[in-house]
């Protein structure tokens, strides 16, 4: 997912978004506590992918409160 893609999506959509995202995060680190993690770099991907559609939405909060 690249920064251009959340762009043109509305802010109820990027909210879904961080929703699925942070369930995500949760499962797999829920996977690597037990072991069942294979790949541990979905994690560091999960992470960034909703650190970046925060980063939308604040964005778009700001350009709202001008």
């Amino acid at each position: 997912m690249n920064a251009q893609e959340l762009r043109d999506k509305t802010p109820d959509q990027l909210r879904d978004e961080l929703a699925n995202l942070k369930k995500e995060a949760f499962n797999l680190r829920f996977q690597q506590a037990t072991g069942q993690l294979e790949n541990s770099a979905r994690l560091r991907g999960a992470r960034r992918d909703a650190a970046r559609v925060k980063t939308i939405l604040n964005e778009l909060a700001a350009k709202a409160a001008e």
